[in-house]
Parts: C-alpha cells; sequence; structure tokens
C-alpha cells in the first residue's frame, strides 16, 4: 500500500444529491456508508479501479468540510496515500522541515489512522496519509 492513491476525499454540501452523478453517470460501485462523529462528517465510498472516491458531507456547521465548502464550494478536498508506518512517515517529512496539519495519526474513516500534510507542502494540494491499523494489512 505504500505510496499509492487509496482515494480522493471531495467535499460536497449532500452526499445524497451527489451520489446519482457518480452512480449513474461515472457507473462506480457504492461500497458504503460511515459517519466520522470524530471528524464531524458523513462519508460515502465508491470504488473506482485501483482507488477509491471518498465523498465527504459535513454533520456540523464547525467540521473543516463545512469550512471547506464555505470557503471554496464543492470539489476535491484531497489526495490520500497508503502508506505502510505512518507515524514514521510523518517523522521523516517533519524532518526535513515542510509543515504538518497532525503531527500524530488520528483515527479516519474505513478504521484507518490518518494525519494530513499542510497544503503549502504539496503546492496547495492538501494530502493525507493513511494505513489500515495494525494487523488489518
Amino acid at each position: 500500500m505504500e505510496n499509492k492513491v487509496d482515494h480522493i476525499g471531495i467535499a460536497v454540501h449532500s452526499i445524497e444529491k451527489a451520489l446519482s452523478f457518480y452512480i449513474d453517470v461515472l457507473k462506480l460501485d457504492l461500497l458504503g456508508f460511515e459517519e466520522v462523529t470524530i471528524q464531524q462528517v458523513k462519508v460515502a465510498f465508491l470504488h473506482a479501479g485501483n482507488t477509491k472516491i471518498e465523498l465527504l458531507e459535513p454533520t456540523s456547521q464547525d467540521s473543516p468540510i463545512a469550512k471547506f465548502l464555505a470557503k471554496k464550494g464543492e470539489g476535491i478536498h484531497h489526495i490520500a496515500f497508503g502508506v505502510k508506518n505512518i507515524e514514521s512517515r510523518l517523522q521523516e517529512i517533519k524532518e526535513l522541515g515542510l509543515p504538518l496539519i497532525d503531527e500524530k495519526p488520528r483515527q479516519g474513516a474505513a478504521d484507518m489512522e490518518i494525519a494530513f500534510i499542510h497544503p503549502k507542502a504539496a503546492n496547495n494540494v492538501l494530502i493525507e496519509l493513511c494505513e489500515k491499523k495494525r494487523g488489518e494489512r
């Protein structure tokens, strides 16, 4: 899973409204839904070949996704790369002097540990690192 695109996160106002495009037009398979309370987000996962599309709908006006939508509108929120050891990857990135949003992994959707690299480090693209919890590789 190292350095492979795991998913592309897309911020939407309403998963229900957005789903028809991805299912009916693009013919992607719906993998399921999840609410990540700690992130204040509802997620729909779609299978897109070797990667997934993650539709992100805020569940609170205070959530990062709600703030993103208010500032930028609907669209690509982040690109997530699967890694094998998220803690060591974060340490390597920190040692390079690049800005991180998360210096330690936190709980994300799909039972993954996640951490974000600040967009300033990647030409204004928000990059997420994600790792399946140990024992689930």
